[in-house]
């Protein structure tokens, strides 16, 4: 069964194990890097802070385990951008992307925006297709053609289903 909750910056302990397993499992799809975390980063008050500044942090459980996050930010200009989605990879393929995407979005139409943004690396085609499956539609990269990390926009309407 999977389950979607919200966390906040009492949390802070469970929020630091996903993170830091998303960002050494799938390095290339978050804005920010093990290292920032790690050492010196890998402290209580960073946790707490970003957890503090982010308006929504989800986690799945899966089977009563943290297996995957998200977080949302705004509402700004009528659009909330979903952020640092990862789902464990033994975790994959069972419903938690889609329940934790959904969940994100339920929440942004009870903040009244109007639609949904985010990033996703072109690479990452199981993510895309999600995306896709969820009525996000391509707006096509994000990035220079330079940069490593070639990335693509979607967004999606959050008018009532």
């Amino acid at each position: 069964m999977i389950v979607v909750r919200r966390i906040g910056p009492d949390d802070w302990q469970e929020w630091r194990v996903l993170r830091l397993a998303g960002l050494a499992e799938a390095p290339y799809a978050f804005r920010s890097t093990l290292e920032e975390w790690s050492g010196t980063g890998d402290i209580e008050e960073h946790w707490r802070t970003w957890l503090d500044d982010i308006p929504l942090t989800l986690v799945a459980d899966l089977d009563g385990r943290p297996v995957g996050m998200v977080c949302v930010t705004g509402p700004d200009s009528c659009e909330i951008e979903l952020a640092a989605i990862w789902v464990a990879p033994g975790a994959r393929g069972k419903g938690v992307g889609g329940a934790l995407v959904e969940a994100a979005l339920d929440w942004g139409r009870d903040q009244g925006a109007e639609r949904a943004v985010l990033e996703v690396l072109e690479e990452n085609l199981a993510a895309i297709d999600l995306y896709r499956r969820m009525g996000f539609m391509d707006r096509g990269p994000t990035r220079a053609s330079d940069d490593p990390y070639q990335t693509r926009a979607m967004t999606r309407d959050l008018a009532p289903d």
